[in-house]
């Protein structure tokens, strides 16, 4: 027999992913890319897992969802769906008034989109959320000084049911007894909480909250979409808006803006966020970033820019990253 090179564990032990050779029981787990040596542990959204003999095991909690809406038409579903939309109308964000004729719903959160810059992409102005069916009492919370526009939140609730507001940092916190949860920078960013009871039961642009990316385009008739554009413009609330028929791509727009906007937003591929490149991919809140950058002509530049970053910064929170990134000359 004639020699292989190379190097090869002795029998009984394993490769350990770092040149070195390993009992079973100690055998590494891989997550993004990264090795995680065993007995350590990771946090996957509400759940921990630690590493045994190779594998990952689990805790099973059901987590709350999270849908984000930001900057100028970036959507990230329940289930981590990406996606851009640059509508201009009212659009439903999530409800679960979906298709059964007979069930009443609880909740419906609208978001209404209107031009922001000139080369025609489209910001989240206004929220207005409906508890309950019989909506009686109106509640509306407007910031007039947010650039690039003024935002409004409206909160319309029905009498049984409970909410109530509270400012945590940057953000204003709107809490309703049903398990939905609002979440708002009063400006252009605005995340949706769902309690895991409304699984797979509510529909919108935030998809259908059923663990699986892959269907969260579903029509407001119920039909599978692949194309975004067709999947958002089912949503809007009024007939008379006009549909989207072609994805807005502000740097070809606006050439002179790109070299900038691709500076600024590099932030987020740089050193200062590394520790969370291995949990939350950093691709599509770069390309974000940069189309926010390049289409914030009109003022609030800086404003849209932050906005793109604190987004991604937020998802690394959420995955146990703390990456501190404002500094006095950064947002």
């Amino acid at each position: 027999t004639e020699c292989v090179s190379g190097c090869v564990c002795p029998e009984g032990l394993f490769d350990d992913g770092k040149g070195g050779c390993v009992e079973q029981k100690d055998c590494p787990c891989i997550h993004n890319n990264e090795w995680y040596s065993s007995g350590k542990k990771i946090k996957v959204d509400c759940n921990t897992c630690t590493c045994q003999k190779g594998v990952w095991k689990c805790t099973d909690n059901v987590c709350y969802g999270t849908c984000m809406i930001y900057g100028s038409g970036h959507y990230n579903t329940f289930d981590g769906k990406f996606y851009d939309f640059d509508g201009s109308c009212e659009y439903v964000a999530t409800q679960d008034f979906c298709g059964d004729k007979n069930s009443s719903g609880s909740f419906s959160i609208i978001t209404e989109n209107v031009p922001c810059g000139t080369t025609g992409v489209t910001c989240s102005k206004a929220i207005k959320m409906f508890l309950g069916v019989s909506s009686q009492v109106m509640k509306t919370l407007s910031n007039r000084n947010a650039t690039p526009l003024s935002a409004i939140l409206e909160v319309i609730p029905e009498f049984e049911l409970l909410y109530w507001n509270r400012t945590v940092g940057l953000y204003l916190v709107i809490e309703a007894s049903n398990g939905v949860m609002l979440i708002w920078d009063k400006k252009t960013t605005v995340f949706i909480k769902l309690s895991p009871d409304y699984k797979g039961k509510v529909c919108g642009l935030c998809g259908n909250f059923d663990d699986k990316a892959n269907n969260d385009f579903t029509t407001r008739s119920g039909l599978q979409e692949s194309n975004p554009l067709n999947f958002g413009n089912s949503w809007k609330q009024s007939p008379m808006c006009p549909d989207v028929t072609q994805e807005i791509k502000p740097c070809d727009l606006k050439p002179h803006r790109k070299s900038w906007a691709e500076k600024e937003c590099s932030i987020i591929q740089s050193e200062v966020f590394k520790i969370c490149h291995s949990k939350v991919n950093p691709l599509p809140f770069y390309e974000a970033c940069v189309h926010d950058a390049c289409s914030c002509d009109s003022g609030g530049d800086c404003e849209c820019f932050c906005s793109a970053v604190a987004a991604y910064a937020q998802e690394c929170i959420k995955a146990e990253a703390c990456v501190f990134w404002r500094t006095p000359d950064i947002c």
